[in-house]
């Protein structure tokens, strides 16, 4: 079953379409957090962000950063989030990758985060850090 921003992507659904090439879609949320609540999302069917094509991912990099100046000067915010959720249990809701860009015009308005930092320690760390160079190397 093809996920909502497939059907989009294929013109079953229509949207408020801010950008299109081959590799990018960038579209209004219809469920915005704030005015101009913005998903970049890739026409590659992939459902996290692990398993997207570098070709993909490297469009998506190029555009977001256009998008997110585009946003700030179209609504009229310095500040915005962007983000991006892969799988249920990081609160995806669709199965696709996407990512928000989240204008946040005042403190009442926009995406609101809990942030639940711990100490990182040193020892654990550095093994941490070893196992994950190991693991993009190979």
């Amino acid at each position: 079953m093809p996920s909502i921003f497939t059907r989009i992507i294929l013109g079953e659904i229509p949207c408020h379409k801010v950008y299109q090439d081959s590799h990018v879609l960038a579209m209004l949320d219809i469920n915005p957090i704030a005015p101009g609540h913005t998903l970049v999302i890739p026409t590659e069917p992939a459902e996290t962000l692990d398993k997207l094509s570098d070709d993909s991912a490297a469009a998506i990099g190029r555009l977001l950063p256009r998008l997110c100046r585009a946003v700030c000067k179209a609504t009229g915010c310095n500040a915005y989030n962007v983000l991006q959720n892969n799988g249920s249990g990081a609160h995806q809701a669709v199965m696709h990758v996407h990512f928000h860009i989240i204008p946040k015009p005042d403190p009442s308005r926009g995406l609101g985060i809990g942030w639940p930092a711990s100490k990182l320690d040193n020892a654990a760390g550095t093994d941490l850090a070893k196992s994950i160079a190991r693991a993009l190397a190979g």
